[in-house]
């Protein structure tokens, strides 16, 4: 029997744990159709999704359906979670793209396009809402404005034509052995014995979209549903379905699309030592036992395992809402939640399952927060790095010199989420001030760093490469230290430390990203190094190297932008293209039908985090703007944000440059551009090259 992973992505509101809700009643899992807004829908298990009517963390579900095991995971919608979203997707088979008929493709759906090719998952588009189609539109203007965006692989695969799916008594579905007739096209009539997607399998633009298929089509006249499966897992063929998930219509049609043509991984299930496994999200349950959700991508995963480091695997809890099973032993393809580890991340890989790349998608805006009640700031910092356990990109930093804890959101749903979660979970009242941009730091030539740590008994020294890196590559570690140098104990030591911290850069203090460091080389001592001695090291090593590059003038300031699109009467267009070029942003030409006009381009998050307002201002409420990220590029006012940052680099004695030797049974600190004339170890990187 098939086994798959399907994840449910979409705009807000295009309906999606509606449909997640639909597939749950059809196929005979829930008795009761729930609803997001009667707040009762069975994977809305959070006292604050219900309250809201959203969905705010990834949910799995069971579905036993003839032919497959579904897993169904239901992600977030609203962009304020999509970090959320975009880790789910390192642990999907199949994609389910729901489009919204009535409203189309949103800014935040070609958002999800883009990450689902970026993380090569099999894609099928579902277009939900059908019943709700204006008069005169049809189903090929809905399916032509998504290919004009998406490309012609999208393609129409079919339409039941059922009243609706209609239940049992015992809460099961009958699966009809034929597909009625299209209401769109009469002439499109299957046969007796015709299944669900059999339209694709005698279509000839989807035989024209792979040499193989279009071989056997020109034989056969039809395209098997291998070939078929093997076109959705290479993303040459995106089957378009259509649902009206609140009527019920389409859903069975949909599992039977999954069934027949869903592609299904391959796994190593042969060996304990194969054992892999991606880690998608962390939480804690009422019991605050803490519980991190992984799928087994190879090998086998049994109670009492132990992983290194992280610990030793107490329960493997297999959810489907908010009730789960307990198990033995989960076989690779099982998504699980499991209790025992501490330390693990989402997005990281454990065993011999490698780690995800750095997200596309992450917070902009940096708020200061403080607690309105009198909680002391410890507590308060505590209760925010359990959070931060939780969503790892809030990036929750205690500033000494400010006194101030800071930290980063997508936006201000998230941020009214996080105020709502340390009420109810902490008891504790909690105040944020408006929002600054969250810069990133980078240089743009490679650099040695040395860092050396030599207190009196103690003794490290390390020599890093800093290298750039394409823009949004994030932060890459690598070693090209040889054993007969440094031992690989403390080779290890070191590349965990680089890894384990956020470094900031020497401009405006901001994190450094888009670079590699590489371990060059290093030396320890026998009798007096300690690991603690290590960490200093390195820290100070990626320290000085930056401070290097600021002095050659290779440091630079890099802010988020936006991709844009906006929507607004025909005769204001003038104004809002005056105002993009104001803010250093970029345009296409405007698309004017005289009535209404489209801007799409791009311009820094700056300029337009607040520029919603003003356009509902000028346009008198007639104009409509959306935004979504576009990852980071050069400071368009570099000079002017590193002046109003007034950071001294050299005075942050938490991340100090400077290294410390040892001369006559004491240890004294060196500033950093003198480490070159004390360091123990010649420069490496220059002797190579």
């Amino acid at each position: 029997m098939k086994q798959i992973v399907a994840g449910v992505l979409a705009h807000v509101d295009a309906g999606k744990t509606t449909l997640s809700e639909a597939m749950l009643y059809v196929s005979g899992q829930v008795r009761r159709l729930g609803r997001v807004d009667h707040g009762d829908a069975f994977l809305d298990t959070d006292a604050l999704e219900k309250r809201r009517g959203i969905t705010i963390y990834s949910k799995d579900a069971i579905i036993d359906y003839p032919g497959m095991r579904l897993t169904l995971l239901d992600t977030p919608g609203h962009v304020d979670f999509a970090a959320d979203m975009e880790r789910t997707l390192g642990v999907l088979d199949v994609a389910l793209l729901v489009i919204s008929a009535v409203d189309g493709v949103q800014g935040h759906t070609e958002t999800l396009w883009r990450l689902l090719e970026r993380y090569h998952v099999p894609t099928i588009i579902v277009i939900n809402k059908i019943d709700a189609l204006a008069p005169g539109i049809s189903r090929d203007d809905v399916l032509a404005g998504i290919c004009r965006r998406f490309g012609d692989r999208c393609v129409d695969a079919g339409w039941p034509g059922d009243t609706a799916d209609t239940a049992g008594s015992d809460g099961a579905v009958s699966i009809a052995g034929g597909r009625p007739a299209n209401p769109d096209n009469p002439d499109d009539i299957s046969d007796a014995d015709a299944h669900a997607g059999s339209r694709m399998e005698r279509d000839e633009d989807v035989a024209a979209l792979d040499e193989s298929a279009l071989d056997e089509f020109c034989d056969t006249g039809r395209i098997s549903p291998t070939i078929i499966s093997r076109m959705i897992a290479q993303r040459k063929l995106v089957p378009c379905l259509w649902t009206s998930a609140l009527q019920l219509h389409g859903i069975r049609y949909l599992l039977d699309t999954l069934a027949n043509y869903a592609p299904q991984p391959h796994y190593n299930k042969q060996h304990d030592k194969d054992f892999g496994a991606r880690v998608f999200r962390v939480s804690h349950d009422a019991q605050h036992n803490r519980l991190t959700w992984l799928k087994v991508t190879g090998g086998e995963l049994p109670v009492k395992s132990d992983i290194e480091p992280y610990g030793k695997i107490d329960q493997i809890r297999q959810y489907s809402g908010a009730k789960f099973d307990l198990l033995q032993s989960a076989p690779a393809g099982t998504v699980c939640a499991v209790t025992g580890l501490q330390g693990t991340i989402p997005g990281q890989g454990l065993g011999a399952q490698a780690g995800a790349s750095h997200p596309l998608l992450e917070p902009v805006l940096t708020y200061t927060v403080a607690a309105s009640d009198g909680t002391d700031a410890h507590k308060l910092l505590g209760a925010l790095h359990e959070l931060e356990d939780e969503e790892p990109l809030l990036h929750v930093r205690w500033i000494e010199r400010l006194e101030e804890i800071h930290i980063q959101l997508m936006g201000a749903v998230q941020l009214e989420i996080v105020q709502e979660l340390l009420h109810t979970r902490f008891g504790i009242e909690v105040t944020f001030d408006r929002g600054g941009i969250v810069y990133h730091e980078t240089i743009d030539a490679p650099v040695e760093g040395v860092g050396h740590f030599e207190p009196l008994r103690h003794y490290a020294e390390v020599h890093l490469l800093l290298e750039p890196l394409e823009r949004g590559s994030g932060l890459q570690f690598a070693s090209d230290c040889s054993l007969d140098v440094l031992d690989r104990n403390w080779q290890r030591l070191i590349m965990t430390h680089m890894r384990e911290r956020e470094h900031l850069g020497v401009l405006i203090g901001a994190p450094i990203a888009d670079m590699r460091i590489t371990l060059l080389t290093g030396r320890a001592h026998d009798k007096h190094t300690e690991g603690g001695d290590f960490r200093q090291a390195t820290y100070r090593a990626i320290r000085e190297g930056l401070m290097q590059a600021r002095q050659g003038g290779h440091c630079h300031v890099l802010e988020p932008w936006y991709r844009f699109r906006l929507e607004l009467p025909a005769d204001q267009v003038g104004h809002a293209m005056a105002d993009i070029q104001r803010m250093s942003g970029t345009f296409d030409p405007p698309d004017n039908d005289g009535m209404t006009a489209v801007l799409e381009g791009e311009a820094p998050v700056e300029g337009m985090r607040d520029y919603a307002m003003e356009v509902n201002a000028y346009t008198h409420g007639r104009g409509s703007l959306t935004c979504v990220s576009a990852g980071y590029r050069p400071c368009h006012d570099e000079d002017a944000v590193i002046a109003a940052a007034d950071y001294d680099p050299e005075s942050d004695v938490e991340n100090t440059p400077d290294s410390v030797f040892c001369a006559h049974g004491a240890g004294y600190p060196v500033k950093w551009y003198k480490v070159p004339e004390f360091m123990h170890l010649p420069f490496a990187w220059q002797q190579r090259s």
